[in-house]
C-alpha cells in the first residue's frame, strides 16, 4: 500500500448512547508522521473516540479511516495497523517481559525470523533490557507503562493511539516516556490523550480539544494562543511619571496598551501589565521608549499563555455558547456524556 499523506480521517463522527451524544459531529485530519494531543476534561468524549479510531466501539454515523482503510468496514485490517494502549492498560502480571513481548509479536502476525531481533529492538528503544527477564507483575508503575509502549509499537504500525500513557508516573518516567514518545515524530503517526498539560505542549505538534463531544479548538499550541487570546502580554516593574506612559506605549505599537497597575513598592516600583495584537517581539523598543521618557524599569517580560491558560479558554467558550440564551440547551447545565 503507497504511503498516505493522512494517516487518519475522521468526517462527521457521532456516537450516541441513549439519547446523550457522547461524540457530536467531529472532524479532523492527522498527518503521517504527525504527534497530535487529544485533550478535554472528563466527560467530554475522548476516550469513546479513541475507542471508535482504534475499531473496538461502532459509530453511530460518520467515518473514520486509519491507513486508507475504513474502520466501519474492515476493523480487522485496522487493527493490524494500529497500536493501542488503552489507559489501563492490561498486562499479564505473571509473564517475564520478554515472554509478553514474544507471545503479543505473534499475535500481531510478526514473522518469526523478525521477531526476535525487533523484540530487542523495543526493548532497547523503551529502556527495558535491564528488566526484560523480570515478571511483570514486580514491576514499577513506569517500568509497566514502558512495557505498553513497548507492547503498542513492536509491530511496527503506522499508527499509535495513547490513552493517558504517563498517568501515574513520577517527573523522572513521564521525562523517558515523553521522549520515548518524541522519538517516533517522523516514523509513526500518533495520537495522546493526557490530562499533564505541559507534556503535551512539549511532545505534540498539534492539539485537539474537545468538549461536549465537539472539537472546540484544534491547531498547534501558538495558533491557538493567537486564536483564543488574541493578544501578546508583557509584565513590567517601572517607576516614574504614569501619565505620559499611555504615549510612551503608542509610539512604540498602537495597539499597545496598560491593562492592569498595581500599587507602588517601597521603592516606588509597580507593577504594570501591558497587552498588545501584535505578535511580534516589542521587549527593545519598549524599553528603549520606556528609559529615554525617564522611566526606572526593574524588570520587563513577556507573558506566554501556557496550554493550561489555552485549554481551560477554550472549554469555557464552548460552555458559554452552549448555556447562552438562544442556543439549542437554554442555559440548561448539561449532563456529561460517557467518556
Amino acid at each position: 500500500m503507497p504511503d498516505l499523506p493522512t494517516a487518519i480521517e475522521v468526517s462527521h463522527l457521532v456516537k450516541s448512547y441513549g439519547g446523550v451524544m457522547a461524540v457530536n459531529d467531529i472532524s479532523f485530519t492527522v498527518a503521517r508522521g504527525e504527534i497530535v494531543g487529544f485533550l478535554g476534561p472528563n466527560g467530554a468524549g475522548k476516550s469513546t473516540t479513541m475507542r471508535i479510531l482504534t475499531g473496538y466501539l461502532p459509530a453511530t454515523s460518520g467515518s473514520v479511516m486509519i491507513a486508507g482503510l475504513p474502520v466501519a468496514t474492515q476493523p480487522d485490517e485496522v487493527k493490524r495497523r494500529i497500536g493501542y494502549m488503552p489507559e489501563n492498560n492490561p498486562l499479564p502480571e505473571d509473564m517475564r517481559v520478554s515472554e509478553y513481548m514474544y507471545f503479543r509479536g505473534r499475535l500481531k502476525e510478526v514473522p518469526r525470523r523478525k521477531l526476535s531481533p525487533r523484540i530487542d529492538e523495543v526493548l532497547e528503544i523503551c529502556d527495558l533490557k535491564r528488566v526484560r527477564h523480570k515478571i511483570i507483575g514486580q514491576l514499577s508503575k513506569g517500568y509497566r507503562q514502558r512495557v505498553g509502549i513497548a507492547e503498542a509499537i513492536l509491530a511496527e504500525p503506522p499508527v499509535i493511539i495513547m490513552d493517558e500513557p504517563t498517568i501515574g508516573l513520577d517527573p523522572h518516567q513521564i521525562l523517558i516516556v515523553r521522549d520515548l514518545i518524541g522519538s517516533l515524530r517522523g516514523r509513526m503517526t500518533v495520537i495522546i490523550s493526557s490530562h499533564i498539560l505541559p507534556e503535551i505542549e512539549m511532545t505534540c505538534d498539534r492539539v485537539l480539544i474537545i468538549n461536549q463531544g465537539r472539537i472546540v479548538a484544534q491547531g498547534t499550541p501558538a495558533h491557538l494562543r493567537r486564536e483564543i487570546f488574541g493578544h501578546s502580554s508583557y509584565r513590567l516593574e517601572l517607576a516614574g511619571d504614569l501619565t505620559s506612559l499611555p504615549a510612551v506605549l503608542a509610539a512604540v505599537d498602537e495597539s499597545l496598551r496598560s491593562t492592569a497597575v498595581g500599587d507602588p513598592d517601597a521603592d516606588g516600583f509597580r507593577q504594570v501589565t501591558l497587552t498588545t495584537s501584535r505578535d511580534g517581539e516589542l521587549g527593545e523598543p519598549l524599553l528603549s521608549a520606556l528609559l529615554g521618557r525617564g522611566f526606572r524599569v526593574r524588570a520587563l517580560s513577556r507573558e506566554h499563555p501556557t496550554l493550561e491558560d489555552v485549554f481551560l479558554a477554550a472549554t469555557r467558550r464552548s460552555w458559554d455558547v452552549v448555556s447562552a440564551p438562544g442556543s439549542p440547551r437554554g442555559r440548561e447545565t448539561p449532563p456529561p456524556p460517557p467518556t
